[in-house]
């Protein structure tokens, strides 16, 4: 049974045990939109009639994750649901959270307070029958993201609802409903007042859940990518060498490559996003061509100025900062010692690295060679050959009279050179040649 279905066989379950209690409850939300756009449901909520405690006190052991708001989290084995109370939402103070809720009965007033129409839909779980208060399923049917009510309110309810829009948009390959597009442009600014962390989960989703370039291509119409990510803007109009890039522009080229990703890990996405951001402030039309001197490096910390802005764990910016680091070594690959190869295939997730040279290459020139001598060589090596064993360590080389100090670990660094390229395999010969290139006089 897959954890989708354990959802939802817990949620039908959680309804039936609400409703023989004499309390409604319906299927509500993003599963109901996805059950009737025949996508698999990423999860599973309830809305329902029954007030918070009794909603915990039929489920022990269930969890309060949201109480003021009616919320219980109802988990069993792997699976999970969560059950929310009817409400209708008062004032919001901070861009995020009403003020205070209103439990309510009436399954019309909880739908009015949600986000988007397609978001707003009751599913009966027993019937399949659904009760749609918004026209939430004419929208599903003509691909659109509309917001409930008035946009504008909507937005200044919750702020980052403005980047919901864009996802919902992208990943369904939906429109963005007139009026709510042009309510986004007009509240984009308030999208600052949101905090780094939710910014950069509701970012990611777009760059992972699908529809990525057009994600983009909507958050830069609404406005919303000059306020969050300007350095990705200024992308926009630098122009590139048309022998290497005959698609156009650095913006132009970072949509192509976010288009031809399909279900990336989080970092190798922002790694393509950001793996050219270097490239405005470098801009230079010198005489023979256009350059981008030092543009790698430039990239480098502008991201880590981005990462850190939107709060990334400390592993997952090294990683992206380390695609960007080194996304242009791969012009380099033929021509590299076999040692310098090996290290290089050693990098954290190689593949993610492997990844962004490919699109990289078919959203440019096209040229391939490079990716495939790479995957040629990746095939042939053995893994032993890329982590070959250590055949002396530093305690050796000082029981051979070399002092402690730098010199060991060059000395260690050119054992493994020499193991990488394939010269020496046993510790005699790595002896040998400690001898032969690293001349001593013994402490007595």
């Amino acid at each position: 049974m897959t954890m989708e279905t354990r959802a939802a066989t817990l949620a039908r379950r959680i309804a039936a045990a609400l409703r023989s209690h004499g309390h409604s409850a319906f299927l509500v939300g993003g599963c109901v939109r996805d059950i009737l756009l025949g996508r698999p449901p990423k999860d599973f909520d309830v809305a329902t009639s029954a007030p918070p405690d009794a909603v915990a006190w039929l489920f022990p052991g269930s969890q309060m994750v949201g109480a003021s708001f009616g919320v219980v989290l109802v988990r069993e084995d792997d699976a999970q649901v969560e059950v929310a109370t009817f409400r209708s939402d008062h004032s919001y103070q901070d861009g995020r959270r009403p003020a205070c809720v209103e439990f309510q009965t009436d399954p019309r007033q909880d739908v009015l307070r949600r986000d988007f129409t397609i978001n707003a839909l009751l599913m009966d779980p027993d019937t399949e029958e659904v009760f749609d208060y918004v026209g939430g399923r004419d929208d599903l049917a003509h691909g659109t993201v509309r917001a409930i009510g008035d946009p504008a309110q909507r937005f200044a309810e919750d702020h980052l609802r403005m980047l919901r829009a864009v996802r919902f948009a992208a990943s369904l390959g939906f429109e963005i409903e007139e009026g709510t597009l042009q309510a986004v442009r007009e509240l984009r600014s308030l999208i600052g007042k949101v905090s780094s962390e939710r910014i950069r989960d509701e970012l990611t989703r777009i760059l992972t859940e699908g529809g990525a370039r057009r994600g983009f291509e909507l958050l830069d119409e609404s406005g919303l990518l000059a306020e969050l990510l300007p350095e990705l803007a200024a992308m926009k109009g630098i122009a590139q060498p048309p022998e290497f890039h005959p698609e156009g522009d650095v913006w132009i080229h970072t949509l192509l490559m976010l288009e031809k990703l399909n279900a990336p890990p989080a970092t190798l996405a922002w790694g393509v996003l950001l793996h050219d951001v270097g490239k405005p402030p470098t801009f230079r039309a010198a005489p023979d061509r256009i350059r981008f001197d030092g543009h790698v490096e430039a990239g480098v910390e502008i991201a880590h100025r981005i990462l850190t802005r939107l709060k990334f764990s400390t592993g997952d910016a090294i990683q992206i900062e380390a695609l960007i680091a080194n996304h242009m070594r791969f012009k380099d690959v033929p021509n590299m010692r076999e040692s310098t190869l090996k290290r290089f295939f050693r990098l954290p997730r190689f593949e993610e690295h492997l990844e962004l040279h490919r699109v990289d290459c078919l959203s440019s020139h096209r040229n391939l060679d490079n990716y495939e001598f790479v995957k040629r060589k990746l095939a042939e090596l053995p893994a032993e050959e890329l982590h070959p064993p250590r055949l002396l360590t530093g305690y050796d080389l000082m029981g051979e009279g070399y002092p402690a100090g730098p010199q060991l670990g060059e000395i260690l660094q050119a054992l493994e050179d020499a193991q990488l390229e394939g010269v020496i395999h046993t510790r005699e010969e790595a002896l040998a040649l400690v001898r032969s290139r690293f001349p001593k006089t013994r402490i007595e």
